[in-house]
């Protein structure tokens, strides 16, 4: 199938850049539209919208995981998830919290000012390699272990952690594993149960093709109950449907994860695009669009100038996520090279002093071989 035809046109543009920014697929656009001309006309705005839309949004989110819908709250993105997640837990003096060096910034954001203030200590996690490995992780879990928090697709290098055996390690002592997904759901095949993981973060804007400003967060089922009260989103009590009847006090938090949504979470400028962006994604099959980039990302690296450039990413396509990362011999190349790139209109990323490139369905070899033509002169 040509799923080129269902995005808009790039003008020329080679677009490999999903890893920061996934394109709306028309689809998506076109019920974006339709949001903005219920603000504009608010009587024709389906009541069903409040608690209809997100509700569908959370059997989406739950089929693309194979999680079920209830464990799935709404959120603004990865962030939205780590800060419901810390300021949930009843934190103990030496309890520990593990980070790798270079984790996405989200990670510090949320855990070190707990550490700062004496609540955690924060354990950063050196790669004793090359890259971040379960291994690494395992080697700095103690007793007094509460949560490791890491990507399962790092965003500067696209290395996958084998979380199966990671997430052994933290059981064994009663910690959990969170896992920011950001980078790979919706273009990786994904099994809470099969990552062992606890919770999951995720940003809605990258490979869910979806809105900035949208994103999910999965807590394990048997969990829900473990979490201490806190302040409540008003739409997340139990019976808000009918606020009208909503007690003044006794309130409690619905079932499930929904708890944890962000505030105004039906914000329907985002969740219709999301909606639609998400049965795209279903419909297209995450095992399709995950076979389709590896093929790209696998082209990329067999032609990649070995003379003047390096592979930033395991060579390994089963220890990679859906992107790939390269970098000139000195950093100084790197960013002539980005920067060569830019200037011919093949878009692509510059993380950590290495080009990153996320391919996506409306991708073909020839967008690689332009990527390749540019990097060899």
């Amino acid at each position: 199938m040509d799923w080129r035809k269902e995005f808009a046109e790039f003008d020329g543009v080679t677009y490999l850049n999903v890893a920061t920014q996934g394109p709306l697929p028309l689809v998506a656009a076109r019920a974006a539209h339709l949001a903005i001309e219920w603000k504009k006309s608010p009587y024709t705005m389906p009541t069903e919208a409040y608690f209809g839309l997100p509700d569908r949004i959370r059997f989406l989110v739950a089929k693309l995981i194979h999680a079920v819908p209830s464990e799935i709250a709404i959120t603004t993105g990865a962030s939205g998830g780590l800060l419901a997640l810390s300021g949930s837990r009843d934190w103990q003096p030496g309890d520990e919290v593990l980070v790798a060096r270079g984790e996405f910034p989200a990670h510090l954001a949320t855990w070190l000012p707990l550490a700062e203030t004496g609540r955690i200590i924060l354990k950063t996690v050196e790669p004793t390699a090359r890259f971040v490995t379960a291994d690494d992780f395992i080697a700095q879990i103690t007793p007094r272990t509460r949560i490791v928090s890491t990507s399962l697709v790092r965003f500067d290098n696209a290395v996958r952690l084998d979380t199966a055996r990671l997430a052994a390690a933290c059981h064994s002592v009663g910690a959990f594993l969170l896992l920011d997904v950001s980078q790979c759901a919706g273009a990786m095949p994904l099994d809470v149960r099969v990552l062992g993981a606890d919770f999951l973060v995720c940003a809605g804007y990258k490979w869910l093709l979806s809105p900035y400003g949208t994103g999910f967060f999965w807590v394990r089922g048997d969990l829900l109950s473990g979490f201490r009260k806190g302040p409540l989103y008003w739409m997340a009590v139990e019976g808000a449907q009918d606020f009208h009847s909503l007690p003044l006090s006794g309130m409690k938090p619905a079932s499930g994860s929904r708890r944890w949504d962000s505030p105004e979470t039906a914000s329907f400028f985002n969740l219709a695009a999301m909606e639609a962006s998400l049965e795209f994604v279903l419909r297209a099959g995450v095992e399709n669009i995950w076979n389709h980039n590896t093929a790209l990302v696998h082209q990329m690296v067999e032609r990649l100038p070995r003379d003047r450039c390096i592979l930033a990413s395991p060579a390994d396509d089963s220890a990679r996520g859906p992107f790939v990362c390269f970098a000139a011999r000195s950093p100084e190349g790197t960013r002539e090279l980005f920067e060569r790139l830019v200037k011919e209109n093949v878009i692509v990323g510059l993380r950590e002093n290495a080009v990153r490139v996320a391919p996506h369905l409306y991708n073909t070899p020839r967008d690689i071989d332009r990527l390749i033509a540019v990097i060899s002169v």
